[in-house]
């Protein structure tokens, strides 16, 4: 058995581009670690802690993840205006990359971690601090010797397809057609397809775990509201597989059970 570790942005990231995997990793026998660079909050946390870290919690233990950790940041936002720190911590995006990966790799050296799980070089559709997750993620790796790196990602043509799917429904969602284009990872890019059916309804029962997010008015909260109430099979259908890229991989078969073996 090993141990996986996967590094996420924000409360909520650990379920759209992972969350079957982790799923199918606990199952089978696996120690699940999530750590979260940031709490999801523009703001100073409010006394009580942050909601969105509690909603994580109960996401993470719907998918068997046995501990969840924050690294201490704040959300940077997305869009074009980088607002001012915080009173009480420093947004993601403006941590000292060296400060930060310490932080990771601390986790990682006490998990004696096998895998670390982590986002592609774009930050998936290049969100600012998922950007910063790969590049954090790839040096704390280098800092704490951890040898096998996925990077979590989706081919770009099933980005496409989801996007027609939204567009379908009538989902109120915006999004930069253009930005698509090059977001995420090109088929050919993929080392990794994890099949995740068997694990949907708990994948889904995750997502509706971010409560606050769900009835929010963030601009996936439309998107969230209609997946959580997606017929199991349905969802099933659409979010049945997961893509990775691994970062030293070469050659791009590889079967399940050898992402979660120890590296040699």
């Amino acid at each position: 058995m090993a141990t996986v570790l996967a590094f996420h942005a924000h409360p909520d990231d650990e379920v759209f581009l992972t969350g079957g995997t982790l799923a199918r990793a606990a199952a089978e026998g696996h120690r699940v670690v999530i750590v979260v660079a940031t709490d999801g909050l523009m703001d100073a946390v409010p006394e009580g802690g942050a909601p969105r870290l509690s909603e994580l919690r109960a996401s993470a233990a719907v998918l068997g993840v046995t501990r969840v950790v924050h690294l201490g940041y704040a959300s940077s936002g997305h869009g074009a205006v980088l607002y001012p720190d915080p009173p009480d911590r420093a947004r993601f995006v403006r941590a000292d990359t060296e400060e930060a990966a310490e932080r990771l790799a601390a986790v990682l050296r006490e998990e004696d971690a096998d895998l670390l799980i982590s986002y592609d070089a774009n930050g998936g559709y290049g969100h600012r601090d998922h950007v910063r997750v790969h590049e954090v993620g790839k040096r704390a790796a280098e800092l704490a010797g951890v040898h096998r790196v996925l990077e979590a990602t989706m081919p770009r043509d099933v980005v496409v397809r989801l996007v027609k799917l939204v567009r379908l429904l009538r989902i109120p969602f915006r999004f930069d057609a253009d930005a698509l284009r090059t977001a995420y990872s090109s088929r050919a890019a993929i080392t990794h397809t994890i099949d995740v059916r068997r694990f949907a309804g708990q994948k889904q029962a995750a997502l509706a775990a971010h409560r606050s997010e769900v009835s929010g008015t963030g601009r996936l909260a439309p998107v969230m509201r209609v997946l959580v109430r997606l017929p199991a099979p349905v969802f099933g259908w659409v979010f049945g597989r997961e893509w990775f890229v691994e970062a030293r991989a070469t050659a791009p078969s590889k079967a399940f059970a050898d992402i979660f073996q120890p590296a040699p």
